[in-house]
């Protein structure tokens, strides 16, 4: 008689047992879409995080190649951004109108802490196509240097950074024989400035 009064509750406690596997069952299941989906959450977030840098970098690198193809332009076409010295007083002869430009360039010189072992100057050089077409004043420097790699980088990057119009004719560099690490420049620049 007991196996008949089991038997009747045989199905009901079966369907007991079913609902709270189920109910476990689909709650780890729940649980465990939950955390992937606060994972997969974190992980988008940082994605975003990650493509934004990314982007400001792109953005970056793209402005950079946009300004140095403008300035490649500018010097295949002969033409520069930078403006021409120009003296305060007038009527001066090439000499005193070039001193003024002259002196920033030493500045930048003693700035750098480079040696200068001589300066030759030629003013209004005839073969510089300024002074054939008239209207400024011209002056090429040859100046031996002694420098070091760390100021003369410095220094060329500062005169590039110069306010106005500078030609660098030639720059023959040779490491000195008893200290590699000192330069021995032989360096030719052109200074102009208007009339």
């Amino acid at each position: 008689m007991d196996n008949e009064k089991l038997k009747k509750f045989m199905i009901p406690i079966a369907l007991i047992v079913l609902t709270i596997v189920s109910a476990v069952f689909i709650t780890n299941k729940i649980n465990t879409d939950y955390r992937n989906s606060n994972i997969n959450k974190n992980s988008i977030e940082q994605k975003t995080q990650e493509l934004k840098q990314i982007q400001e970098t792109l953005a970056r690198f793209q402005k950079q190649k946009a300004e140095e193809q403008k300035q490649e332009a500018a010097a295949k076409s002969g033409t520069s951004e930078k403006p021409f010295y120009k003296p305060t007083a007038s009527g001066m002869d090439t000499e005193a109108v070039i001193a003024g430009e002259f002196t920033e360039i030493l500045e930048l010189i003693r700035a750098n802490k480079i040696k200068v072992r001589s300066i030759k100057y030629e003013y209004d050089p005839q073969d510089d196509n300024f002074v054939k077409g008239g209207g400024y004043n011209v002056a090429r420097l040859n100046m031996e240097m002694v420098a070091n790699y760390v100021n003369y980088n410095n220094f060329l990057k500062e005169l590039y950074k110069h306010e106005h119009f500078i030609d660098i004719e030639s720059v023959e560099i040779v490491p000195y024989r008893k200290n590699k690490r000192i330069l021995l420049i032989n360096f030719k620049l052109k200074l102009y400035s208007k009339k």
